[in-house]
């Protein structure tokens, strides 16, 4: 049985004004995109903007670290397929 995607929404301290990046130079109709979602995004935020540990940053999401671990490696792997491969990346709230 699949698991239910759980929404952190609560617990994320930071909205983007800014929620989709493109490579420069190609049109939008030309890129495929990655979808960044806001926990992702909150994550990411904690460990290299903030500077926080695993734990630290779980606590901040309200989670168990190895959650919060999962949510940061699907970031790297997401960023750096858009980095990589030349994709926008587009980062969606939950509403």
């Amino acid at each position: 049985m699949a698991r239910p995607n759980h929404c952190f929404c609560k617990n994320i301290r930071f909205q983007p004004n800014i929620t989709y990046f493109k490579p420069q130079g190609v049109p939008m109709r030309n890129l495929e995109t990655v979808v960044l979602t806001i926990e992702e995004l909150e994550a990411y935020r904690l460990r290299h903007l903030e500077k926080l540990d695993q734990e630290e940053g779980g606590k901040r999401l309200k989670t168990s670290t190895s959650t919060y671990q999962r949510i940061l490696y699907g970031a790297y792997a997401k960023i750096g397929e858009a980095l990589i491969e030349g994709k926008a990346i587009k980062i969606i709230r939950h509403d």
